[in-house]
């Protein structure tokens, strides 16, 4: 049986689907690709090119004219993939503190999640990718191979996010980690462009009781047709 080529991964916040895609990628020598790196690349480039974040309209035409490029670790220092704008290596800029605090309304605009997902099925287009995001078998790439939802309670959510933060050595408070992830997800699942939802033929995992080599093990015995 051949393996599905293009496989889609969503689900909400902490729910373990970047985790769970990068291993998997890793595993079948495919692409990782976490959606949400286009729209911190386009919230990076406004920021270096002075443009405000709140200009809903200068940052939806910035979008549609940025090239984004999203490849396999073309450099060995720990990265999970290369992203690339307008030609630019910015794959470490993407994660810096500016880039955080101001990638949330640059998501939410409808102009750029359009102009994005223009290029998020150009890639896919390629096969060989695990994507993973929130809208990515019900809007980005409706006719993947596989498709996947995975999901846990919003308690057990709010325990891995707290607990990767205090791994990080970051400050943590658990009551603003709780609110952060259910603020998250009435955004997510209310929004009216690409609510997040699992797409009718998604295999829907409940993660809570799982750890994550359970859960990739589920995974790859769905890529390989057990």
């Amino acid at each position: 049986m051949r393996r599905p080529s293009t496989i889609a991964i969503d689900g909400p916040a902490a729910s373990g689907k970047s985790t769970v895609g990068c291993l998997l990628a890793e595993r079948l020598g495919y692409l990782y690709f976490d959606t949400g790196v286009m729209y911190r690349a386009v919230t990076w480039a406004a920021l270096g090119r002075g443009i405000a974040i709140e200009d809903e309209a200068a940052v939806t035409a910035l979008a549609r004219r940025l090239k984004i490029e999203v490849l396999r670790p073309t450099v060995d220092d720990g990265r999970q993939y290369t992203v690339l704008a307008d030609g630019q290596d910015v794959t470490w800029d993407l994660r810096r503190p500016e880039v955080d605090r101001s990638v949330s309304p640059v998501s939410a605009y409808p102009g750029v999640r359009a102009a994005l997902t223009i290029q998020q099925r150009r890639i896919g287009r390629r096969g060989r990718v695990v994507m993973v995001g929130r809208d990515i078998g019900t809007v980005v790439l409706p006719n993947a191979d596989l498709k996947i939802y995975l999901d846990a309670t919003v308690e057990e959510r709010v325990e891995r996010r707290y607990r990767e933060v205090v791994s990080r050595g970051e400050p943590a408070d658990y009551e603003r980690v709780r609110d952060s992830v259910r603020r998250r997800d009435q955004i997510d699942s209310n929004r009216p462009l690409a609510p997040l939802r699992a797409a009718p033929d998604a295999v829907v995992i409940d993660t809570t009781p799982l750890s994550v080599e359970q859960v990739l093990e589920r995974v790859l015995a769905l890529v390989d047709g057990r």
